[in-house]
C-alpha cells in the first residue's frame, strides 16, 4: 500500500514538473489576438462536453482564426491525450499539413501530454499556450462551444452517445462550417471565406 502511495506522489510529481517545464518553454504567442490574415497562419483547440442519457460525450475542436471554420474535431466518452491529437491530425489532414501554423490551445494534461506535443513538433507546428486560469486566452473556442450548446445541444436531449454524436457532426460539417454567417468575419459563411482566400 505504502509503495503504491509514493509511486502516485512520484507521478505527481513528475507530471507537475513537466507542466512547469511547459510553462516555461511554451508561451502565449496570441496573447488574444485572434485575427489571422490568411488561413493556417493562428488555430485554436479546446475540449468540450455534452450529455446524453447514456453519459458524457467529450468533444475537442480545431478553429482556423481566419475563418473560424472547425477544421478538425474528434468525439469520445472519455477525455484523453487521444481525443485532442485525434481532432488536431484531422486538422492536418483536411488542411494538406500546414507548417508554422500557431496552435493555441490551454494547459490542460491532454495538451500537456507528450503524444500531443511530439505531434505538433513532427509536423513543424508552433504550440501556444494559454496563461494559467485566464479562460479569455482561448475566448474564440469558447465561443465557438457557446454557439454549439445554445443553437443546438440545449434544445434537445440525446438518449444515446451515437444520437449526440450524429447530431454535433452535422452541426459542425452541415450548418456551422457551410451555412452559419460569422460576426469576426463580416457576416459571411466560414467555408466559403475560406475558399475566397
Amino acid at each position: 500500500m505504502s509503495v503504491e502511495a509514493e509511486s502516485n506522489t512520484r507521478e505527481e510529481v513528475q507530471s507537475h514538473d513537466r507542466l512547469k517545464s511547459l510553462e516555461a518553454n511554451r508561451p502565449d504567442l496570441l496573447e488574444q489576438n485572434f485575427s489571422a490574415t490568411v488561413p493556417n497562419q493562428k488555430w485554436t483547440t479546446d475540449i468540450s462536453y455534452v450529455w446524453s442519457d447514456e453519459g458524457s460525450l467529450y468533444l475537442a475542436v480545431v478553429m482556423d482564426l481566419y475563418s473560424r471554420a472547425i477544421v478538425g474535431w474528434s468525439m469520445n466518452r472519455r477525455m484523453t491525450q487521444h481525443l485532442v491529437c485525434d481532432a488536431l491530425a484531422m486538422a492536418l489532414l483536411r488542411r494538406q499539413f500546414p507548417i508554422v501554423t500557431i496552435v493555441h490551445c490551454e494547459r490542460g494534461s491532454q495538451y500537456c501530454s507528450k503524444r500531443y506535443h511530439k505531434l505538433l513538433s513532427n509536423n513543424a507546428l508552433r504550440c501556444s499556450m494559454g496563461r494559467r486560469a485566464t479562460c479569455y486566452d482561448n475566448a474564440v473556442t469558447q465561443s465557438f462551444f457557446h454557439s454549439l450548446k445554445v443553437g443546438l445541444v440545449y434544445r434537445q436531449r440525446y438518449t444515446t452517445l451515437r444520437m449526440a454524436q450524429t447530431s454535433i457532426f452535422e452541426y459542425i460539417k452541415t450548418y456551422y462550417n457551410r451555412q452559419r454567417k460569422h460576426s469576426a468575419i463580416g457576416y459571411r459563411i466560414p467555408m466559403l471565406f475560406d475558399n475566397a482566400a
